[in-house]
């Protein structure tokens, strides 16, 4: 088993390692060019910057069993399709579960943008501040994920 993280703009990057480390499991963070990223513990991989470069290079990364560490729902439907497992910064596991009402809400909400209006939840433009509440939380998700794994 590895983890590979979506790194780019991950918040989670300290916790994962964290974890990581003391579970005695592989990190592989991948970014573009235009981030630098520094790490003691995972290796760094940067790619070209462009459209899914990320994304793609992590895909082809995974394997079975593997664990990937992204907030977005086309790497994470990829991940699963792999046989991997895919978890959000937020803690949320992504499973057959719940991925196609993910996808399906972000297809409406992308159409509802095309047609040039805006969605009530983002009218103010700004997003709620992350709170180490919301570490902790990814932190027990991703260790409870991680110990289910390997029972």
């Amino acid at each position: 088993m590895k983890i590979f993280v979506d790194a780019d703009a991950c918040p989670v990057k300290k916790e994962i390692e964290k974890i990581a480390k003391a579970k005695g499991i592989k990190v592989v963070m991948l970014i573009d060019t235009s981030h630098e990223l520094k790490s003691d513990y995972s290796e760094i991989i940067t790619v070209s910057k462009g459209r899914d470069s990320v994304d793609l290079a992590l895909i082809n990364m995974t394997s079975t069993g593997d664990i990937v560490v992204t907030q977005d729902y086309g790497v994470a439907t990829m991940a699963l399709a792999k046989k991997a497992y895919a978890i959000s910064q937020n803690g949320l596991v992504y499973d057959d579960s719940n991925i196609d009402q993910l996808l399906f809400e972000r297809h409406i909400s992308q159409k509802i943008r095309r047609g040039g209006r805006q969605l009530t939840s983002c009218k103010s433009g700004k997003f709620k501040k992350r709170t180490t509440e919301d570490d902790i939380k990814f932190e027990q998700c991703f260790e409870r994920l991680i110990d289910k794994i390997r029972e």
